[in-house]
């Protein structure tokens, strides 16, 4: 049995590990520092990755299109051990290597749910989230994404809807009442959508957090980069530390697992060493009064 902590996600009755894996950097160039840095693993040490992510006892795989290769590598590598993880995806934002395209159309998404779960190698996506894009608010007016996706609720492709959002049009995803989920960026680098992620768990949804570890900034990944390139509030933060990234890590891992509206932090990583990293680090216990100043010192920043 997985020793990894658990919280309901929302009224769903699935219950989330509270590390989550985030699937963007296997499948998709991305993060901070050189082009080697930001690459993608290849084919099989990114299938190494995903079974160790399930070895270690997490149960809650976040995907997308828009991550390029990620949702293939997920199917072709844990497709069979199915049953051990819910499988969060998105629609809206499209794969087109080595870029993506937009298309909320109620058709573009009914074909992107028949596309997802045929890479994906599965017959249900257990939370369908919106990936919105530049004109967030016209998505939601406009109304055919939203049908396509209970219309694939209905036919059992897909058991619950989400939305991937920050700022007042998260408001507007909570209110509305055709969500079950909600995504967001939250962290202690940046803290503005603490109210809204409480407010979402009072009307029973699950929330997933997203860019926990301020997108690499509150990792060791910070040091691989110059000083003078670091955002003045992860230099303050360093300092603070004593230069300890993996302190640091330890103190945001830690600011968000004491929000009790929070079901998972999705970690993204191209390793499962840095998964097991947060794991083992959300596990020891943290000197409070650190995390208090880390706290408050990240919030005298604009």
């Amino acid at each position: 049995m997985s020793l990894v902590p658990r919280r309901p996600l929302g009224r769903t009755g699935l219950h989330t590990t509270l590390i989550g894996f985030g699937a963007l950097e296997i499948g998709r160039d991305w993060g901070i520092g050189d082009p080697d840095a930001r690459k993608r693993p290849g084919e099989q040490d990114a299938g190494r990755t995903l079974g160790r992510v399930l070895d270690l006892g997490v149960n809650i795989l976040d995907t997308a299109s828009a991550y390029h290769r990620s949702e293939e590598r997920i199917g072709a590598s844990v497709a069979a051990r199915r049953g051990e993880y819910i499988l969060a995806t998105k629609c809206g934002e499209h794969n087109r290597e080595p870029s993506t395209y937009y298309d909320f159309s109620h058709d573009a998404i009914a074909a992107s749910i028949t596309n997802s779960l045929r890479l994906l190698r599965t017959d249900v996506i257990d939370v369908l989230q919106i990936h919105f894009g530049p004109d967030p608010e016209k998505v939601l007016d406009d109304g055919g994404c939203v049908r396509a996706m209970k219309e694939a609720r209905e036919r059992g492709q897909v058991r619950f809807l989400g939305a991937s959002i920050d700022g007042p049009l998260l408001d507007r995803c909570i209110d509305c009442g055709d969500f079950d989920v909600v995504q967001a960026g939250y962290s202690l680098l940046r803290q503005d959508e603490g109210d809204r992620i409480a407010k979402a768990r009072d009307r029973g949804m699950g929330v997933l957090i997203r860019s926990g570890l301020g997108g690499g900034w509150l990792t060791s990944h910070a040091l691989h980069v110059r000083p003078s390139e670091r955002p003045p509030a992860v230099m303050a933060l360093l300092d603070l530390c004593g230069g300890d990234a993996e302190l640091l890590t330890t103190l945001a891992l830690h600011f968000l697992a004491r929000h009790d509206a929070i079901s998972s932090i999705l970690v993204g990583s191209k390793s499962d060493r840095n998964l097991a990293f947060a794991l083992s680090a959300l596990a020891s216990r943290v000197d409070e009064q650190l995390l208090e100043r880390a706290t408050n010192l990240v919030r005298t920043f604009p």
